[in-house]
């Protein structure tokens, strides 16, 4: 059976809709980095998602070429994420979506190294000719944070994002979100056939101890 990293990391990707602290430990990423509204059509945040799927399968699939990657094991592919602020920092005004910026992340297996990651690439570029230098591998320690499910549209987030910074309040903490470390969402809903009041988010801040 396939690992699924939804179901083994229960606690990484399926909190429930009350907040919650988590620690979260550093995971490997391909990442692409970009600015401006998501929503927009052709726009660079829906072109980073292609490109990010692109290398995501070609690794998964490695199992059938004469590529064989030390340690393989077969998985179900881990969900969309992404971090984001805007420019000049602050808390996130949802009606600025030309400010955004954002990096798209999928999590990497465990045996998938910077040097496997690179020969994907290679790989993708070679069969999809097309360009996937904006694809990095990264590695992203997100440490001590709250947490919480978001079901409703990605514009109603502001309300769940009050709950949260009330629990952190109450509990002694505050957002911490600088260079480093981001506003993130963990996108367990397709989008395309799922209703937006269906949609399901993680939505997970970083703090610290006032």
């Amino acid at each position: 059976m396939a690992f699924d990293y939804k179901k083994e990391y229960r606690e990484f990707y399926m909190p429930g809709n009350r907040p919650e602290l988590i620690s979260v430990p550093p995971m490997n990423f391909i990442a692409v980095r970009g600015k401006g509204n998501p929503n927009e059509e052709g726009g660079a945040y829906k072109q980073s998602i292609g490109l990010l799927y692109g290398i995501a399968f070609t690794i998964k699939m490695s199992k059938k070429t004469s590529h064989q990657m030390e340690g393989y094991f077969d998985y179900v592919m881990p969900p969309l994420e992404g971090l984001w602020r805007q420019t000049g920092g602050g808390e996130i005004d949802y009606s600025r979506k030309e400010d955004f910026e954002w990096v798209s992340m999928i999590r990497l297996p465990e045996f998938v190294t910077e040097k496997e990651f690179r020969w994907a690439a290679a790989e993708a570029e070679e069969k999809k000719k097309s360009d996937f230098s904006k694809v990095e591998f990264v590695t992203y320690d997100e440490g001590l944070c709250i947490q919480c499910m978001h079901i409703g549209p990605y514009d109603h987030e502001p309300a769940t994002i009050a709950v949260m910074d009330t629990f952190a309040e109450e509990n002694g903490y505050v957002n911490d979100m600088d260079g480093s470390r981001f506003h993130h969402e963990i996108y367990l809903s397709d989008v395309r056939r799922c209703r937006p009041e269906r949609l399901k988010t993680v939505i997970r801040h970083p703090i610290i101890k006032i």
